[in-house]
């Protein structure tokens, strides 16, 4: 026998006996491992089958179960008028559910328990809860559902993320707690190499409580436009703004027409942006409502805010409101508040307000507000 054939021999054997004992020895290995799409474990994985086939299972199954993102935000909130009432309560819990539906859309419920002022007793509403598409072509996204209306910078987020406890009082006097109704919202991401630009469009029926808009009658629709542009002014700052029509119907049974305008700059700095940044917001709101068939009240509102970080947790914000109401040019209200607020995470924060409302109808007003936020679970990111 030749060398060469005698080492071909050994080399059988020995092939022989690598493949007898791989695929017992890899059955352990791969599991401590990560997965990986690579060739030799596919191979692996399929020789390890044909020697042991694995039972069918009766019931295919196309895509594993998913729980969604879960999580509920504690609202506790304590305050002291100068009339020498003080009181303390959890104001709200707002349990969110959010989840991907599959590839072409994804579902956002937010469920809000909160204590009726009269009762005392707690009830459960729905805030939010919406469904949104993922694959539109022409970036086109439809949502529809209950939702918030894309109203400037205030309206759209929830309250517990403002750097402020108490709203500015002009958009309380024309918006109450906020514009949030069913129908439906298309958005466009207008294509623009320059800047960011979206146009969103909204039909929805009225909000409840709403002093500009109200119940309307013969099929009539809450109508709403915003254009939003967003600018990078450098590494470190931006700037955006907006501009928001809406149409509705008030509490005369005739028409409202709006115009707003928002201006947000922001400031935080790359290498230090964990303990600096400065934010100035402003919206402005003109109205136009009919409440009679020849006789029309125009009104003026608007609120400005700065923001400043002074440390890794602590910052403080100062905000000035000013408006009439929504059917009289003759009230003149003002509103003044100071903030300062302890972050303690992402998931914690602890907020003390001081604030006055003014005007030339009532006294005047003052209180000390205290609100504490906590977060429990997976939240998902907030509007920029």
């Amino acid at each position: 026998m030749s060398v060469r054939t005698m080492f071909q021999s050994i080399q059988k054997v020995l092939l022989g006996l690598s493949l007898s004992l791989l695929p017992a020895y890899l059955k352990a290995q791969i599991d401590s491992i990560p997965r990986t799409d690579s060739a030799l474990i596919k191979q692996i994985s399929l020789h390890q089958g044909s020697l042991n086939p694995l039972p069918q299972s009766n019931q295919a199954r196309t895509a594993p179960a998913t729980l969604p993102d879960i999580s509920a935000i504690g609202d506790f909130r304590g305050s002291y008028t100068w009339k020498n009432k003080f009181d303390s309560r959890i104001n709200e819990v707002e349990v969110s559910l959010q989840s991907a539906v599959d590839p072409y859309a994804r579902a956002d419920f937010f469920l809000s328990v909160g204590r009726d002022l009269e009762t005392g007793k707690f009830g459960l509403d729905l805030e939010e809860g919406y469904l949104t598409t993922l694959s539109l072509p022409g970036h086109l996204q439809l949502k529809a559902g209950k939702f918030r209306g894309a109203l400037g910078r205030i309206n759209p987020v929830h309250p517990h993320t403002l750097p402020f406890i108490g709203l500015p009082a002009g958009y309380e006097n024309y918006f109450g707690e906020g514009i949030n109704s069913d129908g439906l919202s298309l958005s466009w991401l207008i294509p623009n190499s320059l800047f960011y630009q979206e146009l969103v469009l909204q039909v929805t029926n009225w909000p409840a409580d709403n002093p500009s808009f109200s119940g309307g009658s013969g099929g009539k629709w809450l109508k709403l436009a915003h254009l939003k542009n967003f600018f990078d002014l450098s590494a470190n700052a931006t700037i955006e703004a907006g501009l928001t029509g809406i149409s509705g119907t008030n509490l005369f049974g005739f028409t409202t027409n709006m115009a707003a305008i928002d201006l947000t700059y922001k400031w935080k700095p790359v290498q230090l942006n964990t303990y600096k940044s400065f934010t100035w917001q402003a919206e402005a709101w003109l109205s136009n409502a009919d409440t009679l068939k020849t006789r029309a009240v125009n009104t003026f509102g608007l609120y400005s805010f700065i923001n400043y970080q002074i440390s890794k947790r602590w910052f403080i914000t100062g905000m000035f409101s000013h408006s009439n109401r929504p059917y009289s040019t003759h009230i003149s209200e003002n509103s003044c508040s100071a903030t300062i607020g302890w972050y303690a995470t992402e998931f914690q924060k602890i907020e003390i307000e001081g604030r006055s409302v003014t005007d030339n109808i009532e006294k005047n007003s003052y209180q000390a507000l205290l609100r504490w936020i906590f977060v429990i679970g997976t939240h998902g990111s907030h509007q920029y």
